[in-house]
């Protein structure tokens, strides 16, 4: 298959199961609520070494919150119920609670199971914390040197799917980087994942395993351009850097239209292959095959 001048590889991207849950996080203005979501955001790329996984899944109009002011909807995923639990308090606690203006709402009202934010973080309050119930929704009034922080008591947790991918395979490094920013773009506009990675974009895709004792993952040096006269090399003829778009999301239809629309929006004349990664069918029991996410035609 091809689109244009670029090669769609045969194969399929392999994700596995994670929960997950959805924060909305608002503030006085758009400058505090982008503050808190890139603090909140900060060191989730993937649990390989980080808490949790952490992305913006859209921004909000004021229009549409529960305190009618700017606000974005955070998913963190994380491998067990109970380790998200503590990663969610813990981020809201010290990036958006420290944040001034915010307030935090749950923004998974239908879920597996709930868990408690405001009810923990409450004790913040030294004693003069206040409890506020609202249509059978409770909040808690932490006070604060601006005022207070409001947080809802509990979130929702659910069960979601993590590590849908595609690698980006360009003739030269500044090839590679527009066609992956393209991709993340028109990502940004599908609801209900995120790409948990800097920007969007991860240039040190790892494998399971290492030689060395130990080490859960390591570099994958099949798609390592430096290394394609040393190993058995999966790269196109003619790449020379790649760059791989790593997808969370509520459940497989979210992923494979992400996948669709980053694909779509990344190929062109000098991306000259897009692949994707997998282990055989070992690690996840999802997979999404490129072919059929795009469509036969070309």
């Amino acid at each position: 298959m091809k689109i244009g001048d670029t090669i769609i590889d045969d194969t399929f991207a392999e994700a596995f199961r994670m929960v997950y849950t959805r924060l909305i996080i608002t503030a006085a203005d758009a400058y505090w609520r982008d503050i808190a979501v890139a603090s909140v955001c900060g060191y989730g790329t993937s649990v390989i070494g980080c808490d949790a996984e952490v992305g913006c899944e859209m921004l909000l109009d004021a229009s549409t919150t529960i305190d009618g002011r700017p606000g974005a909807a955070v998913m963190l995923f994380g491998f067990s119920a109970d380790r998200l639990e503590q990663a969610v308090v813990n981020r809201v606690a010290q990036a958006v609670m420290t944040c001034p203006s915010t307030a935090v709402f749950n923004g998974l009202e239908t879920a597996l199971e709930t868990r408690r934010l405001g009810d923990q973080l409450r004790f913040f309050g030294d004693g003069f914390q206040k409890s506020k119930v609202v249509a059978d929704r409770r909040f808690w009034r932490i006070p604060v040197m601006d005022g207070e922080f409001l947080v809802e008591a509990t979130f929702g947790i659910d069960k979601g799917v993590a590590g849908g991918n595609f690698l980006i395979q360009a003739c030269d490094e500044a090839a590679g980087l527009a066609a992956a920013r393209r991709a993340v773009g028109a990502i940004a506009a599908v609801p209900e994942v995120i790409t948990p990675f800097p920007g969007g974009v991860v240039r040190s895709g790892s494998k399971v395993g290492s030689k060395y004792s130990g080490l859960k993952a390591s570099t994958n040096h099949e798609y390592c351009p430096n290394l394609r006269t040393l190993v058995a090399s999966k790269l196109a003829a003619g790449a020379q850097a790649v760059y791989e778009i790593v997808i969370n999301g509520t459940g497989e239809p979210a992923i494979a239209s992400a996948m669709q629309v980053g694909i779509r929006a990344s190929v062109g004349p000098q991306i000259v292959a897009v692949s994707a990664g997998n282990y055989g069918g070992k690690l996840g029991k999802f997979h999404f095959h490129l072919h059929q996410i795009l469509g036969n035609s070309s």
